[in-house]
């Protein structure tokens, strides 16, 4: 899964030609570490049909403010630019799976 920071976040997520789901996290979330492999295992499931992306929010905060991130795990998906939809806290791959194609 592609990591992106500041410098990266506008070419892979803003001006991505098809949706973009980002993972906002930080080393020290326990949530954060239990949804890792989540998010691998939907990834698997749903490309080609979007791109995944994570977002350090320590070493990216104007990213993480920015988007208002307040608590992590925390996951929006972009569509066009634009945040589609924000999913907060650990969910199962079901979930995450369902979250994502009801905004492609």
């Amino acid at each position: 899964m592609l990591h992106v920071n500041q410098g990266s976040f506008v070419k892979e997520v803003l001006e991505s030609d098809k949706p973009v789901v980002v993972d906002f996290w930080a080393e020290w979330c326990g949530p954060c570490k239990m949804l890792s492999p989540v998010i691998e295992e939907a990834e698997k499931e749903i490309a080609p049909k979007a791109k995944f992306v994570k977002i350090n929010v320590d070493d990216n905060p104007a990213l993480a403010q920015q988007f208002g991130i307040a608590s992590i795990p925390t996951v929006m998906v972009f569509d066009k630019g634009n945040v589609k939809d924000t999913m907060i806290g650990f969910r199962p791959k079901n979930d995450i799976v369902n979250f994502v194609e009801r905004n492609l």
